[in-house]
């Protein structure tokens, strides 16, 4: 990298384009160039590096930088040549460790230099100056270093014959033509690299550099950069008295003499790296996160109490509420909500005046109302009585003039995309200097840059909420008893950005008082898959009402999502539950097994079904599976983003799913939370997830009545007789009338349209009292208005009305009509059994 070891004289440089007229007190020395990645190893050692550090760069690169550079602490090594290599340089000055130790260990975001006195390999001593430059950008390049000679330097400063003037400004530069990446990038981002310096005065050193054509340490007696090592070198004498007098006439705003013009524009460019340098600072402590009420606190807290003393935000309604954008200019009407609140006074002393919450608005007369409507900062040098009369008057009984009268205020717009989204009030203590016209622009600056993240934080915080309320809507509303199993659920967005899924449960209730159970997953996240899922969701539904078996139904499904698009696939495991048979028939269609937990011994097992390819693939077979349960067995079904982890073979998630979810519980709900807190556990999790249990209850033969019927319309008469039979033989006298009557309609009308099968009549006690009536016939029932001199058409009506719920669905070999009526409270299945 270093392309040559001659020293410039003080000639200046040569002539060429970009080049700029000699100062009189400019020299150049050749650098030692280090860069170390983001490992905190060497990447790069230029030929400066090896002579200054007397380490060739073989020896190296792909070392810890902390080894190789003059750290605090690093001391050669113990005997043996390649530990004395390793070791190159060690520092025995105090002022050099802790600055560069913090820059290699990535704890400084900011420029630093320091001076140490070295010894290298060869025994010599070294006076070096160094340069620790942070990174920002793509690539693994973290940290750039510079060194050089002082010696070297103080020679240049005595061949021009300058070393009574020396002054303390020195910059380092270096060449375009380097061969560490991304060296090119850096020449080019240079005011970036060096926050504190002007374009002009970036543009000029790199002009310079590429006249030179080697790196170079640039020191002038007038230049401004931002980054100065104190190198020994003793100031020229009176230079602290006139500074002292320069500070006390731009203090008074009264002319700066001739012979001290050069301490005032010191003082003014100090001034304006330090406004910069607070400006770094806060940009750093501020968005850090995507949380709204976080980004709030932080921004208030960012300017307190280095810029100020007191800082209140306040935020338009709609941007609290997390809702869209705010439309239009505000105006007397527009509430503001006070959102945080940091001061230096003692504590309590503003909490109870002006409290984090409240809502108000603001007159046209006031200075906030300006601020809010003009959208550029208001300074007030010094809060009047007036004034401090008039805003307390906002305040109806509570008197805010002690905390605002005679204080400085600066009041600054929260914007973005020209929005005001909400403003600052900045007040600083009477003794502290008042808010002045750079401090105006300061406080515009810091506001441009806080709205930016307030901003983005509101657009995150508003597709949260859209994206679960979308989510929301998709998912069912299931009913925690269905009849002969008990449900829960849990549903949880992922984490990655947006929420929203294609995970999705569901119940369905089918004719025989069975139940279908379903879970699936569509793959991908985003509005897609999330729309996808809610198609699919629907499908099942349908197809469920059908009375389809499992694996039919998958086919259907299948044959859908075809015909939707191939963008998309999913998995999904249906299940049918007939808690009269004590079977589960279940079909997969891709999706990870479900879990059993026995009731008996509480042992739990995956169950072994084929596993199928998943929905949208196509021209694939499904296979259905019969498993026999018993009362208390419970089913778990889930997607895989409970069980699956980067990085880990998902059958550790299945283990642990299975003995997850054979831990006793107080209820179907703590089981759940059981399950999610075992397998959240293992974090790293960024999928939605579903997770369905049914614990599996069963209905008792003695709970079940069944009766054939020939097709002769004197049956009716027969089923009406058995139905009251029955119900005063299980105890539900106050029953019979209500269930005689609706059996002896649906009877009836299956009677009328059936065509060759008998007519099936069931009862059901459970939850309720079901009573279902099956025929051959595949018309399903309607509900009509029958006239005063019709003879039919009414007795669907009278099931309408008198029925707790009633329906029709379609099966195989005809239809299913149905009724339900609500059991007497102690005739109801006992509530709150254990999960366990």
């Amino acid at each position: 990298m270093d392309h040559g070891t001659e020293r410039g004289t003080s000639g200046g440089h040569p002539a060429g384009p970009g080049a700029v007229p000699a100062d009189p007190v400019t020299g150049r020395v050749p650098l030692a160039v280090v860069v170390v990645d983001r490992e905190g190893l060497v990447s790069h050692w230029s030929r400066g590096a090896r002579r200054l550090f007397g380490l060739p760069k073989e020896a190296a690169i792909g070392r810890p930088a902390p080894d190789l550079l003059p750290v605090s602490g690093v001391l050669p090594g113990d005997g043996g040549e390649d530990s004395a290599s390793a070791h190159a340089a060690y520092a025995d000055h105090g002022e050099l460790g802790p600055g560069l130790e913090s820059s290699l260990g990535g704890r400084s975001s900011y420029p630093a230099a320091g001076r140490a006195r070295l010894t290298v390999p060869d025994g010599a001593r070294v006076d070096v100056l160094w340069w620790a430059y942070p990174l920002v950008g793509p690539g693994q390049e973290r940290l750039l270093v510079l060194a050089a000679d002082a010696d070297a330097l103080r020679r240049d400063f005595a061949d021009g014959g300058a070393e009574e003037a020396v002054t303390e400004r020195i910059a380092p530069g270096f060449a375009l033509h380097t061969d560490f990446p991304g060296a090119d990038e850096l020449a080019r981002r240079l005011p970036e690299i060096l926050p504190s310096m002007s374009v002009g005065e970036s543009a000029r050193i790199v002009a310079q550099v590429l006249e030179l054509g080697y790196p170079v340490l640039e020191f002038s007696r007038h230049d401004r950069v931002p980054v100065t090592p104190d190198w020994g070198v003793p100031r020229r004498a009176g230079r602290r008295a006139r500074r002292e007098r320069a500070a006390r006439a731009l203090a008074a705003g009264e002319p700066v003499p001739e012979e001290l013009r050069g301490e005032a524009e010191d003082l003014e460019y100090a001034a304006v790296r330090e406004r910069l340098e607070f400006l770094n600072e806060v940009s750093g402590a501020i968005g850090t996160s995507l949380d709204l009420s976080r980004t709030i606190v932080e921004v208030s807290r960012a300017v307190v109490p280095r810029f100020t003393d007191v800082a209140g935000t306040y935020l338009r309604e709609q941007v609290v509420a997390g809702e869209g954008f705010p439309d239009g200019v505000p105006d007397t009407t527009t509430m503001w909500h006070r959102v945080a609140l940091e001061h230096t006074d003692e504590p309590g002393r503003w909490d109870d005046v002006v409290p984090v919450g409240e809502a108000m608005p603001f007159p046209a007369h006031t200075p906030f109302f300006q601020c809010m409507t003009s959208g550029e900062p208001v300074l007030v040098p010094r809060v009047t009585e007036e004034m401090g009369h008039a805003v307390a008057s906002q305040f109806e009984k509570r008197d805010i003039r002690p905390l605002i009268t005679g204080r400085s205020m600066l009041l600054v717009p929260l914007k973005a995309r020209n929005v005001v989204l909400g403003f600052m009030i900045l007040l600083r203590h009477p003794e502290r200097p008042v808010f002045n016209d750079m401090d105006r622009v300061t406080g515009a600056e810091l506001a441009a840059r806080a709205g930016l993240v307030l901003d983005n934080a509101r657009m995150y915080t508003h597709q949260e909420n859209v994206a679960e309320t979308l989510q929301d809507s998709m998912l069912p509303r299931i009913p925690a008893r269905m009849t002969g199993c008990d449900i829960a659920t849990r549903y949880l967005p992922g984490t990655l950005l947006g929420r929203v899924g294609g995970d999705w449960f569901d119940s369905v209730k089918l004719p025989g008082a069975r139940t279908a159970l379903v879970v699936g997953d569509v793959m991908g996240h985003g509005l897609n898959s999330a729309a996808m899922m809610g198609q699919l969701r629907t499908a099942v539904q349908t197809l469920a009402g059908l009375d389809l078996p499992p694996a039919r139904l998958l086919r259907h499904l299948d044959d859908l999502a075809q015909r939707l698009g191939d963008t998309h696939l999913a998995t999904c495991l249906y299940a049918v539950y007939d808690p009269v048979a004590g079977e589960l028939h279940l079909a997969n269609a891709g999706h990870i097994p479900p879990v059993l937990v026995r009731a008996e011994d509480g042992a739990s097992e995956l169950i072994d079904l084929p596993t199928g390819a998943p929905i949208g693939v196509g021209g694939v077979p499904f296979e259905s599976v019969r498993v026999p349960v018993a009362p208390g067995d419970r089913l778990v079904m889930c997607t895989d983003g409970l069980v699956e982890m980067r990085g880990e073979d998902i059958g550790v998630g299945l283990a642990t799913l299975c003995e997850s979810a054979a831990h006793p519980a107080a209820s179907m709900d703590d089981a759940c939370d059981g399950i999610i807190r075992a397998l959240g556990a293992r974090g790293g999790r960024k999928d939605d997830v579903a997770l369905l249990m049914a614990r599996l209850t069963g209905i008792e033969p003695d709970s079940v009545a069944e009766w054939r019927l020939a097709r002769d319309p004197a049956e009716a008469g027969r089923a009406r007789a058995a139905v009251r039979e029955q119900l005063h033989d299980w105890g539900l006298p106050r029953l019979a009338d209500t269930a005689e009557l609706l059996a002896g309609e649906l009877v009836t009308n299956a009677l009328r349209h059936s065509h060759a099968r008998p007519v099936e009549l069931r009862l059901v006690r459970a939850d309720t009292l079901l009573c279902e009536v099956d025929d051959d016939d595949h018309d399903l029932p309607a509900l009509k208005s029958a006239g005063p001199e019709d003879e039919a058409g009414r007795g669907l009506r009278v099931v309408s009305t008198l029925a707790r719920e009633w329906g029709a669905g379609r099966t195989e070999s005809g239809k299913t009509v149905w009724f339900e009526l609500t059991l007497p409270a102690r005739h109801r299945r006992g509530r709150g059994a254990a999960a366990g």
